[in-house]
């Protein structure tokens, strides 16, 4: 324990944090103002482990029971290790050298080529309907919403994000569009329902295809809106509006090139694409590797400096930029606080270990985009300079014209569809 008192002395300047160690000795770091927690760390092999490898070890330690929270909760103990640590990597130097080995790695960890990116999504989104349903929206949004003011709910921040993007495709009735991980069709049906545009959505859930499907049928516009599970890699056709929500985070560093020259070639001449994705603002770096592990394994937040070469190498230009910052940090809060109140049923059908590891993803997530550098990215693409007004009032005129989805088709569950 002594060498690891010695760096959180270091290291916890703000909040309160207090250590119980294996022998039962209290240890307190930190300044006593704003957030506090107690945490136990249950043998000598933990505290062994939270030194040399921390990224790693901190959720695996929670998962197992090893690493107890006595006070507060785990988004607590986050908060205060993250509003010390910030952007930083630096926490210790053996952790420094477990992360530097992660950044050269980090190319092999994001290989994704198409079967492997399969299984990849298989692994998350495969998972229970009843999971999904108990702490997403009503329309299974599982990426960033969009918050005009943090007084709303999460139905209504999940509606103005579709509307902000449909707002941002230039879209009108008829027009092809392409909606690349299309998820459970949130975003494909509300294009098309308020659009009257003909839409193909995309995805390699076998869950999310069913579930999609089913809900254009339910919807009545199975005639103009459709999924497929395939690759986007596999795809030989034209469209004249290209979508991405969420799905970017899952190409891998590697595969950026053919990602946008595959965009290219799909869009025809005239037409518009939108690429909306989790970013880093601190340069290129590694996936944690608890993430890599156990949420996203494959998956990658990129900065701008490595997305923004590989869209020029395709040939497109990119023709606006939105960051949106805490965006993400509130639509994770939401899903965090109902995760938490619906706690004992998902442990009914997984169990708590299964709990503890989806409490700290989302604790985590939440803390990064707070405190880490994360941010989301909307950046929309074209082949041609004059594909898009000369100036952004479209999207605000657009918005205005188009309504929300409040209501949306609800996802019907495994067992109803069967």
């Amino acid at each position: 324990m002594f060498i690891l008192d010695t760096m959180l002395k270091r290291l916890i300047k703000k909040g309160a944090l207090t250590v119980i160690d294996p022998e039962g000795h209290v240890h307190t770091y930190g300044s006593g103002q704003g957030f506090s927690s107690t945490i136990r760390i249950v043998d000598k092999a933990t505290a062994w482990k939270l030194l040399t490898n921390p990224e790693l070890e901190v959720g695996e330690a929670f998962m197992d029971g090893r690493l107890v929270i006595e006070k507060g909760d785990v988004y607590d103990m986050l908060a205060v290790f993250m509003q010390n640590i910030g952007w930083s990597t630096s926490i210790g130097p053996l952790s420094n050298i477990a992360s530097t080995a992660r950044k050269i790695s980090r190319r092999i960890a994001q290989y994704n080529p198409a079967g492997k990116s399969k299984n990849n999504v298989a692994h998350h989104y495969d998972l229970k309907d009843e999971l999904f349903d108990l702490f997403l929206d009503a329309d299974r949004q599982y990426s960033c919403a969009y918050f005009p003011s943090l007084d709303i709910t999460l139905e209504e921040a999940q509606a103005y994000k579709k509307r902000h993007i449909a707002a941002k495709l230039l879209l009108k009735p008829g027009v092809k569009v392409l909606d690349i991980g299309s998820g459970w069709g949130g975003m494909g049906l509300y294009i098309s329902d308020v659009t009257k545009a003909d839409v193909t959505g995309i995805t390699l859930s076998e869950e999310q295809h069913r579930v999609s499907n089913a809900r254009a049928q339910a919807a009545g516009i199975a005639d103009r809106v459709r999924f497929e599970l395939i690759d986007y890699r596999a795809l030989d056709r034209k469209f004249d509006r290209i979508v991405s929500v969420g799905m970017f985070e899952h190409v891998g560093v590697n595969h950026y090139d053919a990602y946008f020259r595959k965009i290219a070639a799909l869009l025809n001449e005239d037409g518009v694409g939108l690429v909306h994705a989790i970013g880093r603002s601190d340069g290129p770096g590694a996936t944690n590797p608890w993430i890599q592990k156990y949420i996203f394994p494959g998956g990658y937040s990129p900065a701008l400096s490595e997305v923004l070469p590989a869209i020029e190498r395709a040939g497109l230009v990119v023709t606006d930029i939105e960051i949106l910052r805490i965006h993400y940090a509130e639509t994770l809060k939401h899903w965090r606080e109902r995760f938490n109140h619906h706690r004992d049923q998902i442990r009914s059908f997984y169990d708590e270990r299964f709990c503890r590891m989806w409490d700290m993803y989302l604790a985590a997530s939440e803390a990064t985009f707070r405190w880490g550098g994360h941010m989301v990215f909307q950046i929309q693409v074209a082949k041609s300079v004059n594909a898009v007004p000369l100036t952004r009032d479209y999207i605000g005129e657009a918005e205005r014209r188009l309504p929300l989805d409040l209501q949306p088709v609800p996802a019907p569950n495994r067992e109803a569809a069967e």
